[in-house]
């Protein structure tokens, strides 16, 4: 583990002058959820433009398909696209969805969960029991069975990544967050149990990320007020996601990034 906390802590000193290389990702299979918007369709489309072969997953289907005819346009990878509302999703449409892959591809070299439901800011005392079942069923229930349902895949893999999308009030909890600060905090720790039980026989690393503001939809929605001008773009972050999709992380497992500190 001191060798990785080595590693890591040069990695946020120079990731953001880290320069990937145009075919970093080719001929790698990535799935990514919550694709057709913010940081899932920036990243996406920096996937597909360094090689890799995406899957795109989102429930907003017009979303989807405009980042398919913008990556085709560009001249890369032809993307998968597979529409789907993690809210309502049972464990039998993540098989189906695994089955899919395994037939097109046989195997899965990567997994963004970066798919995410905000909820209500509002304190317990006030909150809805079927708000915290949806906020749960969608930011943890759901990377826990997409996983689950694809380790198999991942398990083909010769160099697996899964990257889970946190927060930083997933790492500390903050008054009014709700279901999403305690989904957020499990998914952090899912990620690191994965990535324990991994370690030793598979070639499959997990880690996690928190993007820190970031300019979406899911951020407007938090903070109204705030001046979005004054944040990063989701084009402006993907770097370390591309990072940690690449052979280039070879090594770094059960890690926490903020990229505020690599900033």
């Amino acid at each position: 583990m001191g060798i990785i906390r080595s590693l890591m802590k040069h990695t946020a000193t120079s990731l953001y002058s880290w320069t990937p290389a145009a075919d970093l990702l080719a001929g790698r299979v990535i799935l990514v959820t919550g694709a057709a918007s913010g940081i899932g369709k920036a990243v996406a489309s920096d996937l597909s433009a360094h090689g890799a072969s995406t899957v795109l997953l989102d429930r907003d289907v017009h979303g989807l398909e405009q980042l398919y005819d913008s990556i085709k346009a560009a001249g890369h990878p032809e993307p998968a696209l597979y529409p789907m509302d993690l809210q309502g999703a049972t464990p039998d449409d993540y098989t189906e969805l695994a089955n899919t892959l395994q037939t097109e591809y046989g195997r899965l070299d990567g997994l963004l969960h970066n798919a995410a439901y905000l909820g209500a800011l509002v304190p317990f005392s006030n909150y809805d029991h079927e708000l915290w079942f949806q906020t749960l069923q969608t930011n943890l229930n759901a990377p826990y069975l997409l996983t689950m349902a694809c380790l198999g895949l991942l398990n083909a893999s010769q160099d697996a990544s899964v990257i889970f999308t946190s927060d930083a009030v997933g790492r500390k909890g903050k008054a009014y967050w709700g279901a999403y600060a305690v989904s957020k905090a499990g998914l952090e720790i899912f990620s690191q149990v994965l990535a324990d039980e991994l370690e030793a026989n598979t070639h499959i690393r997990c880690n996690s990320i928190d993007p820190g503001p970031v300019r979406t939809r899911l951020r407007a929605t938090a903070y109204p007020a705030e001046a979005a001008d004054q944040l990063c773009t989701p084009g402006e972050i993907t770097r370390p996601f591309l990072f940690l999709a690449s052979e280039a992380s070879q090594g770094i497992s059960g890690q926490q990034l903020n990229l505020q500190d690599m900033l």
